[in-house]
């Protein structure tokens, strides 16, 4: 079994004499779920605790929570008070429904298991954010930039992020987003990059390669971001994805066209003094070959004369 889910399903099905709803199963797959514990408690912290003390009805220490005067209380005030708080929730739930846990659900569809094993796969199933692994603390596919702010559902625009992280993430990221839609449609019309008529070998929604005119190998190829920006360094994390994907296409697809490939030089030139001379990020894909060179030892250190042999 490569989850705890399957024998938590079971046991609960046997001491549910072979039958359960699937909202019990998943209610007591719920009850091993630490990271949701530990999201409530912030809940608890951060909102409600801070609420109630603040209106002196509860007081902290540590990490217990006290009723003041609850000892004050005969058992009569204990039930009218507990029949109250049922009241209050069932007009609450009665008044908006499911919309109270929209921050849990807001514009979501389920992420598919092979996506979510795509997106922890190339994360090495650690935090993309903390490091922590998933072994430490359970891992969430979040969207780069919210769905609620214009993210889509791609593959580009997720990332593993821990419970802790994915929670935090709205507090610390202070981005503004109102010019969002437009944002990846940024163009510079003097760049050829971006008025370029190319034929396009691979393509997702933030980037594309194409055949480098002057190539430096046959199957020399380059990846850009549909974007316009000028370096590396300007790339956005959904764009790194989008390129580093199609990087991977390109290279299997050049060495099922030519078995000589035995490597790869990748890399950007950044900025002028690195031998930039076109103003639009592009990645370069040149496939190597046993004796294009009489000593390829240093590879891109070569890029400085006499710096390649070590």
């Amino acid at each position: 079994m490569s989850h705890i889910y399957q024998p938590v399903m079971i046991k609960k099905l046997l001491l549910s004499e072979g039958k359960a709803h699937k909202s019990e199963i998943a209610q007591e797959i719920l009850s091993f779920d630490s990271s949701q514990v530990e999201y409530y408690e912030k809940v608890t912290n951060n909102m409600v605790g801070r609420v109630l003390r603040s209106h002196d009805i509860v007081e902290k220490e540590k990490n217990h929570y006290t009723l003041k005067n609850y000892k004050n209380l005969s058992p009569k005030e204990i039930e009218e008070i507990i029949q109250l708080c049922e009241t209050k929730i069932q007009e609450y739930l009665k008044k908006r429904g499911m919309a109270i846990w929209e921050h849990r659900r807001r514009n979501r569809k389920p992420i598919s298991g092979s996506v979510r094993y795509q997106v922890l796969k190339r994360a090495y199933g650690r935090c993309e954010l903390c490091g922590v692994s998933k072994e430490e603390k359970a891992l969430e596919v979040d969207h780069i930039v919210p769905k609620n702010l214009g993210g889509e559902d791609s593959i580009n625009n997720y990332q593993a992020l821990c419970f802790t992280c994915n929670a935090n993430k709205r507090d610390t990221d202070n981005t503004d987003f109102r010019e969002l839609e437009g944002y990846y449609n940024t163009k510079d019309t003097t760049c050829i990059f971006c008025n370029g008529n190319f034929q396009k070998i691979f393509e997702n929604n933030l980037a594309f390669s194409f055949l480098d005119r002057y190539p430096v190998t046959n199957f020399h190829t380059l990846i850009i971001p549909k974007r316009h920006c000028s370096t590396f360094f300007d790339l956005t994390q959904a764009e790194l994805n989008a390129i580093y994907g199609l990087a991977q296409k390109v290279k299997e697809q050049i060495i099922a066209k030519d078995s000589s490939v035995g490597g790869f030089n990748i890399g950007f030139n950044a900025e002028e003094a690195a031998g930039q001379t076109v103003n639009h990020c592009h990645m370069h894909v040149i496939p190597r070959r046993k004796g294009d060179v009489e000593n390829p030892i240093g590879g891109i250190r070569n890029v400085i004369a006499g710096k390649g042999q070590y």
